[in-house]
Formats: structure tokens, sequence, C-alpha cells
């Protein structure tokens, strides 16, 4: 498989703030700007990845058991597999990514990676990969992780969300984090929205009351929808955050 390394990938940028190594140059570069407008971004995206293992730890606590990590990109950095003993399919629609992440866990029998895309939410479940690893009679948790922030308005993210919730087991746990402009000055955000402009995917910042949205016919988990670094924080950890996160539990 060819990699274009002459476009900056989001998932490489986002593996290159964690500190890992499966990026190129292209990728570095477009995340430097970034970092010279928002030099706590390494800071922001390792408390996002805080986030989401304290959210698997905890639904696993609840007895959830599936896993299903849409947006996943590079499963690198401690993600969900590593955070629980259940099964989880992590799905991209980045063919380089999928193949990369193929690489990265095919010793582990739990795990399972799909090439699919959240515009496309019944086929999506369908894919062989998913619906394979997965029963979808049992519940559920729909990890969305920093991924809807790359949905525009116009592909009504809300309705593919929904679309997913409709298809899982009552039981089943939504989890999601999403960028904010909320609190932050317009002229550097501009800067960085343009940035992404020219990357894999562009980035839509959302406010509260529209990443609210996203928890439509699921019940909160306390404390709510709250900045990322303050949902169930473990004292010590810093909790930089760009952006907010919540867990929902469907009824």
């Amino acid at each position: 498989m060819t990699i274009d390394t002459g476009v900056p990938n989001v998932a490489r940028m986002y593996d290159y703030y964690l500190g890992g190594y499966h990026n190129f140059a292209v990728d570095r570069e477009a995340a430097e700007k970034i970092l010279a407008i928002f030099p706590d971004t390494p800071a922001a995206a390792r408390s996002n990845r805080r986030f989401m293992q304290r959210a698997v730890r905890h639904l696993a606590g609840r007895g959830v058991r599936q896993f299903l990590d849409i947006g996943a990109g590079l499963p690198t950095q401690g993600n969900v597999h590593e955070h629980t003993n259940g099964r989880v399919v992590y799905v991209d629609n980045d063919p380089v990514a999928i193949a990369q992440a193929r690489t990265l866990v095919e010793a582990d029998e739990r795990v399972s990676v799909a090439l699919a895309d959240v515009r496309e939410p019944e086929a999506l479940l369908a894919d062989p990969h998913v619906s394979g690893h997965l029963d979808l009679a049992e519940p559920v948790a729909l990890m969305l992780v920093s991924i809807m922030h790359f949905l525009p308005d116009e592909a009504d993210p809300w309705d593919l969300v929904a679309r997913l919730r409709d298809a899982v087991a009552p039981g089943s746990a939504i989890v999601v984090s999403h960028l904010t402009l909320d609190g932050v000055d317009l002229e550097p955000a501009m800067q960085g929205t343009q940035v992404y402009r020219r990357s894999s995917a562009p980035i839509v910042p959302r406010t509260h009351a529209d990443i609210e949205r996203f928890f439509a016919g699921f019940e909160l988990v306390d404390p709510g929808l709250v900045w990322i670094g303050e949902w169930h924080p473990i004292p010590g950890e810093d909790g930089t955050s760009h952006g907010y996160g919540g867990v929902g539990i469907k009824p």
C-alpha cells in the first residue's frame, strides 16, 4: 500500500502529539504549526487519551465487555484494548491507518480492525470485522473519542450518532470527547483550523450545547459533559483540556 506523505494525516499528527513515532515529516511539520499556536496541545492530547482510558475502565466496571472505537486512528500509546479484558474493534476510514493498526494488534485475538466510515453507520456495523467480532444484542460501548469534530454540520453528525445508538442494545454506552472553542481567543483558533483544513480532515470545534446533543437518548453519567480533565479525574494527573468529554448509558 502506498502511503501519501504529501498531506498531513490527523491520526499521525495525534500520534506525534502523544510522543509516538508512527508519523512522517509532513505530519510533524503540520503538528509543529499547531504547537506554535497552542503549545499545550501535547498535554491536551495526553489528557484526552487518559479520559478515554478512565471511561473504558469505568464502563468495564459497569459490566460492559465490548468496545467499538470509531475513528480510532492508530491504536498506539495506551489505547482501548490495553484497559479492558473485553473485545475491541478499532474502526477508521483511512486505509493506511487501518493497515498500520492491523500490524500493531494482529497478535491479540480480542481485537479486530475494520475499514469503515462513521458517515455510513449501517455499513459500519455490518462490516464483518465488526459484526463477526461483537454481539450487538449485548451492550457495546460506542467510543467516539476526538472524531465527531472532524465532521461538518452538513453531514448531520447528530443523526449519525442516533443511528448508531438505535442499533445497539440497552445498557450500551457512548463515550464522546470533542474539541471546543469555548473560552478560546478567536484569532489563534482560526489559525489552528486553517492548518487542519490542509490536512486529511478539517476540524470543526463546537459549543458545549452542540456537543451535548450527541447524548440524546442516553443518560449522562455523573458529572455529565465536562472539561475532559474534570471527568472522574485521578489526583496528580494533568487535566489540560481543549474540549469536553462525557459518558452516557442507553436505558
